[in-house]
């Protein structure tokens, strides 16, 4: 059965060694599809060119809310064309972080807007970035909505009320190898009252390796523990969560269907 990463770095630093043997390292591993997120225009180069070589993987592209300070007209118009290619199949990361503030929260709260209607111009699904940010992440998405919001919460930690109101809105909410870690009780009740029917998995490599590889770097490959936490949390057959969201993530990133 096919597992699929919906979110992870592939065109980091941390991979420029060995990048090819960490794709080849996932599909053995079963993790047959990878899409890697860029985080603004170079980034987004940078993985055009890793989509191009190997077919197992494709990309969403857009401006992280690090970086929303530096979102003029023309750094999204360069997005929106690079958005063309075939293998972009999301818009995304966008959205807000109130942790870091390297951009200032009026500006990330703009630029996130002003992203939301320009994949909903291209008909693309949007990705996700929130952190200590929830009551104004469903603020702008309520604000933005033109019917049901087509999308993704990426590395979910927030709290199972804010997860109700994404779903409500017709999000999917991702999980990475985070929820492998104790310290994540309330995570593991929002995974158990959503269900499988809105839930993606995904690494976020090379960031928040799961255990038993916590502290190393991440990588798609290890999204078979993020399946493997879920079945147990769920207490559902492991194949029937791989089906599930496969199927999910099929639906939602639906250009990597056809």
């Amino acid at each position: 059965m096919e597992i699929i990463d919906s979110h992870c770095h592939l065109d980091m630093e941390p991979f420029n060694e060995d990048r090819d043997a960490v794709i080849a390292r996932s599909i053995e591993a079963g993790v047959t599809r990878m899409v890697t997120i860029a985080t603004g225009p170079d980034s987004a180069r940078r993985d055009l060119e890793i989509v191009e070589k190997h077919p197992e993987v494709f990309m969403a592209l857009g401006m992280h809310p690090h970086d929303a300070k530096d979102a003029t007209a023309e750094v999204l118009d360069d997005l929106e064309r690079l958005a063309a290619h075939p293998k972009v199949v999301a818009w995304g990361e966008i959205g807000l972080d109130y942790h870091y503030d390297f951009s200032p929260r009026d500006v990330q709260w703009r630029v996130f807007a002003e992203q939301i209607r320009r994949a909903r111009a291209l008909d693309l699904p949007i990705v996700i970035h929130s952190r200590e940010a929830d009551e104004d992440t469903v603020a702008v998405l309520r604000e933005n909505a033109d019917g049901p919001v087509r999308g993704v919460v990426h590395c979910y930690g927030g709290s199972l009320a804010t997860a109700e109101a994404l779903v409500e809105l017709g999000l999917h909410i991702s999980f990475t190898g985070t929820i492998t870690f104790k310290a994540q009780m309330e995570v593991h009740e929002v995974v158990r009252r959503i269900g499988m029917g809105r839930i993606l998995v995904e690494t976020d490599s090379p960031y928040l390796a799961p255990k038993p590889h916590r502290g190393k770097r991440n990588e798609p490959a290890f999204t078979v523990h993020v399946v493997d936490k879920l079945a147990e949390l769920l207490e559902l057959p492991r194949e029937q969560v791989i089906e599930q969201a496969t199927a999910n993530t099929l639906a939602l990133f639906s250009k990597m269907a056809v």
